[in-house]
């Protein structure tokens, strides 16, 4: 499976989530147009032009011009959601970016504005919802499914069937067992192994991973 966005780019963020994304893009060979960020005064960018802030897309159309969300805000209080749904109710259009040095399933099932990093391998039947980050280096085997805006962090682990909430940030190098469920806005903590299912808005740490205040 190949996702290459058909139309130039435009980032939106210009911070380290930003800088990867325009790699993946340049291996892609998808045109970036420049980003836009909060504080153009003070943001530098990731290596492209700096528009302005998001009201400098009022000079470019929805029709010539896909958006890539290139800001890294991860779990439950993520900005992603209300910036992607501002912006899509404006007209955009979010591409989604598979890094042509990932492994992907021909059968796996992708949302809109799915990103998916260098090394990462997702496996048959993996369904991954719209705004969803799957990181450098993460593994998702058989059969799993990533809700909406989840972030599966670097060197994280999924077996095979697990299920992992939307909002939900599975920190790096966690390892998830078979079968288990990550709840909704659930945080797994870095290097955390998860044997149990994860409640709904739970943090959980430790190995094996025990729920933390």
């Amino acid at each position: 499976m190949r996702f290459v966005p058909n139309k130039p780019v435009i980032l939106v963020g210009g911070g380290g989530h930003a800088r990867v994304l325009l790699q993946s893009l340049r291996r892609l060979g998808v045109p970036v147009l420049g980003c836009v960020v909060a504080d153009p005064g003070r943001e530098t960018g990731p290596g492209v032009p700096v528009l302005g802030d998001d009201g400098a897309l009022g000079r470019f159309s929805p029709a010539d011009v896909h958006l890539i969300a290139a800001f890294g805000s991860l779990g439950p209080g993520s900005r992603r959601p209300d910036v992607i749904g501002q912006l899509a109710g404006a007209g955009w259009t979010f591409a989604s970016v598979i890094d042509p040095n990932a492994v992907v399933a021909d059968d796996c099932d992708f949302g809109d504005g799915v990103q998916v990093m260098a090394g990462a391998v997702i496996q048959p039947g993996v369904i991954v919802g719209a705004g969803a980050i799957i990181n450098t280096r993460a593994g998702i085997d058989h059969d799993c499914t990533i809700g909406l805006y989840a972030h599966v962090a670097p060197g994280a682990t999924l077996s095979g069937e697990v299920s992992v909430g939307a909002f939900a940030h599975v920190g790096p190098g966690a390892v998830i067992l078979e079968g288990r469920r990550i709840g909704t806005g659930a945080m797994v903590a870095a290097g955390a192994v998860v044997i149990d299912d994860v409640p709904d808005h739970a943090r959980v740490m430790g190995v094996p991973a025990r729920v933390r205040p």
